[in-house]
């Protein structure tokens, strides 16, 4: 019977590229997610008025000597559908010339009013990104799934068992070493 013990680093080095794999697609999802949301709010032809609530920024990563700290701008907006309600949305990345107060035109659909945006419609520059961002992660995905299959997965070009050592009297097929007698005389 097999110790248990010799499987947990195995299992371990497996778990690493398979969370790093479920993140990456994760995040394909929810760029995905967010570019048809967009595309529904331009394409849906419905606007409103919509007032700019609050401005307020975001940070991630840490600042120590080399580290990268990322400021991120939100926009809180509110607005009344046609039918009435009064729909409020965050949205990340909006103009910074954008203030509390402001009136700016907040573009839904019928069915998803939560999912309003008040970017200008931008379809190509939308598609862009998204591909950007999608050929990217496919690129991290490949990474990820190579290094977990590459260890997995025997190439099969070589013997494991026998090493590749070269004789040193030459090749051993084409009948022995060169000082063995071949049955023909040296004048």
């Amino acid at each position: 019977m097999a110790n248990p013990l010799h499987i947990l680093p195995l299992l371990f080095f497996l778990a690493i590229p398979l969370v790093l794999a479920a993140a990456v697609v994760g995040t394909a999802v929810v760029v995905v997610r967010r570019s048809v949301g967009l595309r529904q709010a331009w394409s849906s032809g419905l606007t409103a008025p919509g007032r700019c609530l609050r401005a307020y920024t975001t940070t991630s990563g840490h600042g120590g000597t080399n580290g990268r700290v990322t400021t991120t701008l939100h926009h809180v907006y509110e607005f009344t559908t046609r039918d009435g309600d009064v729909v409020r949305f965050d949205e990340e990345n909006g103009p910074s010339t954008t203030v509390e107060g402001d009136v700016v035109t907040v573009y839904y659909a019928a069915g998803r009013p939560e999912r309003a945006t008040a970017h200008p419609p931008r379809p190509f520059r939308a598609t862009a990104g998204t591909v950007a961002a999608l050929c990217f992660l496919g690129l991290m995905l490949v990474v990820v799934l190579t290094s977990l299959t590459d260890g997995l997965i025997p190439d099969g070009s070589r013997d494991v068992d026998a090493p590749d050592v070269e004789q040193p009297w030459g090749d051993p097929a084409s009948g022995g070493a060169p000082w063995e007698d071949s049955g023909t005389e040296v004048p």
